[in-house]
């Protein structure tokens, strides 16, 4: 019966929960990383290819992924 305990209603469901708002703290927090940066972090990722910048950024999506797991758990 241990190994079943996480198939629970209560459990998933805070889960999904939990992961909803996970996803959600961490869009409106590279939104705001988005709005403080000088330059247009889609455009100069996307059009002009900077990969540096794209590097940047994706450090800090696991910056801030690892930051609201920590939070939530």
């Amino acid at each position: 019966m241990i190994g079943i305990e996480w198939l629970k209603p209560a459990a998933f469901l805070g889960s999904i929960l939990y992961a909803i708002i996970g996803v959600i703290i961490f869009w409106l927090c590279f939104v705001l990383v988005d709005k403080i940066t000088p330059a247009d972090l889609w455009r100069e990722i996307v059009e002009k290819q900077n990969q540096a910048l794209a590097l940047v950024v994706a450090a800090m999506c696991l910056g801030i992924s690892i930051i609201v797991a920590a939070a939530i758990h």
